[in-house]
């Protein structure tokens, strides 16, 4: 699949999450197989105003790369603004963010919110486009509700813009996160235009992947919440896309090693405190599907010191090992 200049093989991508995709987990998932990572979402309004936290959201790796920098707004002039400054950091693309479906985003008519405003989303993708000079898309959902399915003739009118790739989200606002994908979006987005089209939401092991992109004739897919504790699903999807061979999840020991990794390079990135605090739900996620897993979450959300989450993490090692239980 190609991006403008990029090349995305396999298609299989990381998703923009707010506290998820920073660099420590981006670095895990490209290790092991997404293709293309976007970061978290960067308010463009609070990048106009120097904000350290936006900022240290558009850091990346040495040597990261395909990466986009993901931006929010409403205002086209300050998200050309926004864009010119992200293209600054050595991002390989901008995504802008058309899909948050959270209150506080949605208010001040950012996020979710442009699906209902056609020409505000229309000028926001022609600003940016016209702003910077590597490839533009756009992470959106399906609509506001199911009485307003506005994406496919706002990706047609996002090409004309200057858009060159389309994230999909198979949900509306209203859905948010509770209400099943349904996949006939992304087709329905895909036969009104030329630019790619990416299929996102509910595509939960190997098998969906190919099915999506099969009913949808989608060109890739990107992976959100399913990756939550599991970034080997990049690579069961890879090697099933080019060899339909299904790899092996791995074992509990495996996870454990791995949640060990993320543990330590969120402390580097952000210090202990911050580090660690952000670290518990993701600790609970490694941990999913263990047996006797339910104590060692509830411990999770008490920890505060980078030698208690060491600690826990090699008691359920020790345990895990001793079970020789695989991933449920």
């Amino acid at each position: 699949m190609q991006i403008g200049s990029l090349l995305i093989d396999p298609p299989v991508m990381l998703a923009p999450m707010a506290g998820v995709s920073n660099r420590a987990f981006r670095a895990i998932s490209r290790k092991q197989g997404a293709t293309l990572c976007i970061t978290e979402m960067v308010n463009a309004n609070a990048l106009m105003h120097k904000s350290a936290k936006s900022y240290w959201l558009m850091e990346m790796d040495p040597g990261e790369s395909p990466v986009g920098i993901q931006i929010a707004g409403s205002d086209p002039d300050i998200m050309a603004e926004a864009a010119r400054q992200a293209e600054s950091q050595g991002c390989d693309l901008i995504d802008i963010n058309m899909g948050c479906p959270v209150p506080k985003v949605v208010k001040n008519g950012d996020g979710s919110a442009l699906l209902a405003d056609r020409d505000t989303a229309v000028a926001v993708v022609k600003a940016v486009a016209a702003s910077v000079s590597i490839p533009v898309t756009v992470k959106m959902r399906a609509g506001w509700d199911h009485y307003h399915i506005t994406a496919p003739s706002l990706a047609e009118a996002f090409e004309e813009a200057g858009a060159q790739a389309i994230f999909l989200h198979a949900r509306t606002r209203d859905d948010l996160y509770t209400r099943p994908a349904n996949w006939e979006f992304i087709r329905q987005v895909k036969e009104r235009v030329s630019i790619p089209v990416v299929g996102n939401g509910d595509i939960k092991t190997p098998q969906d992947a190919v099915r999506m992109m099969e009913t949808t004739q989608a060109d890739g897919v990107m992976i959100g919440r399913s990756s939550f504790g599991d970034p080997w699903i990049f690579k069961r999807i890879s090697e099933f896309m080019r060899t339909g061979r299904e790899l092996t999840p791995p074992k509990a020991p495996e996870r454990a090693e791995m949640a060990r990794f993320h543990l330590r390079r969120m402390v580097t990135m952000k210090g202990e405190s911050v580090g660690i605090r952000e670290m518990r739900k993701q600790l609970t996620w490694y941990l999913r599907g263990t047996p006797g897993s339910s104590v060692f979450r509830n411990r999770c959300y008490s920890l505060n010191t980078l030698e208690e989450a060491e600690n826990l993490i090699s008691e359920w090692m020790d345990h895990a090992q001793n079970e020789e239980l695989s991933w449920i």
